[in-house]
């Protein structure tokens, strides 16, 4: 079965789709990290969903956005975030996910390029089903979470990929 192809396994992800759900529930903050090794970018297949995306997930009520982010990548990686810089916050009021237990929420996320000393220590978590790099070309090919298509688009713009 192609990569596209795969039913989703329980949490569905919209964006810029007319026939998304509405949310029931507030929005959802949370952060991401861009994770980079040469010119490959680090994505997780997700296990919920069997989709692929960056690490990252909620903003806990008592935490910054930079240390959910930094904890986020320690869980679902095993990697020692060691700095992180703001590239940006992604938006858009059609980013939704829908989550098996029938909660839906617009998702508003903040995006940081991560840098880590080693990737010794590399393995997924019980969220994820794998960690791969990948280069540029290939993420265009994957599965990728739809909440996640516009950080792919921003990271084509960003570093000119065609």
């Amino acid at each position: 079965m192609s990569e596209m192809n795969r039913p989703n396994l329980g949490t569905r992800f919209f964006y810029r789709n007319p026939n998304a759900p509405r949310p029931n529930q507030p929005p959802g903050v949370g952060s991401v990290a861009v994770i980079r090794k040469g010119g490959s970018y680090l994505l997780e297949k997700r296990s919920d969903s069997d989709r692929w995306g960056f690490p990252g997930g909620r903003i806990e009520d008592d935490e910054s956005a930079e240390d959910a982010v930094i904890r986020e990548v320690r869980e679902e990686t095993g990697l020692q975030v060691t700095g992180v810089r703001l590239l940006g916050v992604l938006s858009d009021p059609s980013r939704i996910v829908q989550y098996p237990d029938g909660n839906i929420r617009r998702i508003i996320t903040m995006v940081f390029e991560a840098s880590v000393a080693t990737f010794a220590g590399l393995g997924p978590s019980p969220e994820s089903e794998a960690l791969e790099f990948f280069a540029p070309k290939e993420l265009m090919k994957l599965s990728i979470a739809e909440v996640h298509i516009p950080l792919v688009d921003r990271l084509k713009d960003l570093h000119g990929w065609r």
